[in-house]
């Protein structure tokens, strides 16, 4: 089943349920006013839901017409908020870019930063910023939805409490991010509010192309209506998604709603570093990726970061050719206080 939250002047929004061509919907909220509140106790509710998501396929239940600008990220905050790095392509990129070798430890032991989730903005919404000199950067990633997993919880326990499945763009300021870094104490005012698609799916959404750890399809990622990315999640994921929890709860349970993300996913392309969509590669998930191959072969970077007015869509597409999550589509806007 596909899920949704709809705007409706509350910070939390209204469930509904989605039909799979993502153009009708129904309301969930007499089974759980909110995306949270049904992962609360999805055992109970999941079977309602998906009996509801059935009757909404048959024509059966009252429905709307399903607009995804007027979605907001499927939890518009969550209880916590984990990205990963799981494609080490682009970790050894960025620090090949400024002469540092990647630690070997890193192939082994997952990186992970906890970011802010109180402020989710939706898929449509824009990216709303004071000044194009802090580095404006989308990152396109893969994100699940956990259920309650247990501290020190091993890798097959957490795949099996995955609930649903979401993209994200997970805003970067690449200017602000290295003087953060330099304290020695993570990322912050780097790290803006992040967007997630229009909908959340279920496992069972994603037929053969979900093996259990990862999503194995190409993530469709376009800059001012060109194409600009086509990596394959599936590709190069060196932590799939129950290694990267089970990183998360190494010390501690992780509550139901918890979102974990795979980081900017990035091919290597034949073991090189990548080439440009339109010259026949897989292109980059984020503009810092093909900056450092720039830097790399050229000496310094030549493609901008985004400015205000700039557009990023990011979507998914089941082998049909059918969009499985819809899109993520922000426009950089100047903010005004």
């Amino acid at each position: 089943m596909k899920l949704a939250t709809l705007k409706n002047g509350t910070r939390d929004g209204r469930l509904v349920v989605v039909s799979r061509d993502l153009t009708r919907c129904t309301d969930a909220s007499f089974l759980a006013p909110t995306l949270q509140a049904a992962l609360d106790d999805w055992t109970r509710i999941s079977p309602h839901l998906a009996a509801l998501a059935e009757s909404l396929e048959l024509g059966s239940v009252p429905s709307e017409r399903f607009h995804e600008h007027e979605a907001m990220s499927p939890l518009p905050r969550a209880y916590q908020w984990a990205d990963g790095s799981a494609y080490l392509n682009h970790v050894e990129l960025v620090r090949k870019a400024r002469g540092a070798e990647m630690p070997e430890s890193f192939r082994s032991d997952p990186l992970m930063y906890q970011g802010g989730s109180d402020t989710f903005v939706g898929p449509r919404d824009p990216i709303v910023l004071a000044d194009e000199a802090y580095g404006i950067d989308m990152e396109a990633e893969v994100a699940v939805i956990m259920d309650d997993v247990p501290m020190a919880a091993d890798a097959e326990e957490a795949r099996s409490a995955i609930r649903l499945v979401m993209l994200v763009n997970d805003v970067s300021l690449r200017n602000l991010i290295p003087a953060e870094l330099a304290k020695g104490f993570g990322f912050f005012q780097g790290k803006p509010s992040s967007a997630f698609s229009p909908v959340a799916v279920t496992l069972d959404e994603l037929g053969d192309a979900w093996d259990g750890g990862k999503v194995n399809l190409p993530l469709m990622v376009d800059l001012n209506g060109k194409p600009f990315g086509r990596a394959n999640a599936g590709i190069d994921m060196n932590f799939d998604f129950p290694a990267l929890i089970a990183h998360a709860a190494k010390t501690r349970a992780l509550a139901a709603g918890t979102i974990v993300g795979s980081g900017t996913v990035s091919n290597k392309q034949g073991g090189g570093p990548g080439k440009p969509v339109a010259e026949g590669g897989a292109g980059y998930s984020c503009i810092a990726e093909i900056r450092t191959i720039e830097t790399i072969g050229k000496g310094s970077p030549t493609t901008p970061f985004m400015r205000f007015g700039d557009r990023v869509r990011i979507e998914m597409k089941d082998r049909a050719g059918r969009s499985i999550f819809g899109a993520i589509e922000q426009t950089v806007e100047k903010y005004e206080r």
